[in-house]
């Protein structure tokens, strides 16, 4: 039996940058959850960004996908899982990609799961009755439609832009109102469906 080494070097050099990841970026930034890291060292990042940009896939910053997209980094989403806290009773909402990298990563810690396209979170919808909402991404304003998917006592966890600035904020929904609370700079891309120019407001 012939083995493909090229192959072999390729998924161990990737488990490899996983474990770095881990190591390097993640544990010496306050990201230790072990359901999180387990997740995250479980997930190859680099089926989700372009060809030309895989041996880039896991270092500290974020990775251009196209059409004002981009893969934030792998701290960027580890400390949003760690603030969001998903666990198996959870319903979770996330808005981003349904096939994208984070999905996958709530695919792994979440009970129930679904996604909305940034695209379409504007649009008005019936309420919702999700307990954890996560944005892929930084908003200058949040759509009311989409604050109404969240239940009473629900946590939402995204990122927020102003005056050039993004941070990694949360909350929680309480008397029919999301109280949210930046926590600290991070870079987090920002979603161009939710770009405002120099206010957030929820």
């Amino acid at each position: 039996m012939q083995v493909d080494m090229t192959q072999n070097r390729s998924g161990s050099t990737s488990e490899a940058a996983r474990r770095a990841m881990i190591e390097s970026q993640l544990r010496t930034s306050g990201v230790n959850d072990p359901s999180v890291l387990a997740a995250m060292a479980a997930i190859p990042r680099e089926d989700f960004v372009p060809a030309k940009m895989r041996s880039a896939a896991y270092i500290d910053r974020s990775i251009p996908l196209g059409d004002g997209h981009a893969l934030a980094s792998p701290l960027t989403h580890g400390k949003m899982l760690t603030e969001a806290a998903p666990t198996r009773d959870d319903k979770v909402l996330l808005v981003g990609d349904g096939d994208g990298y984070l999905a996958a990563l709530l695919r792994q810690l979440a009970g129930s799961f679904d996604t909305l396209a940034p695209a379409i979170a504007t649009e008005k919808r019936g309420k919702g009755s999700y307990t954890l909402i996560v944005i892929d991404g930084a908003v200058g304003q949040l759509p009311k439609p989409l604050a109404s998917q969240l239940a009473e006592g629900g946590r939402i966890v995204t990122g927020i832009s102003e005056k050039g600035l993004t941070r990694l904020a949360a909350g929680r929904k309480t008397a029919g109102e999301i109280a949210l609370m930046p926590l600290a700079e991070i870079g987090i891309p920002i979603l161009p469906e939710f770009a405002a120019a120099d206010r957030w407001s929820f």
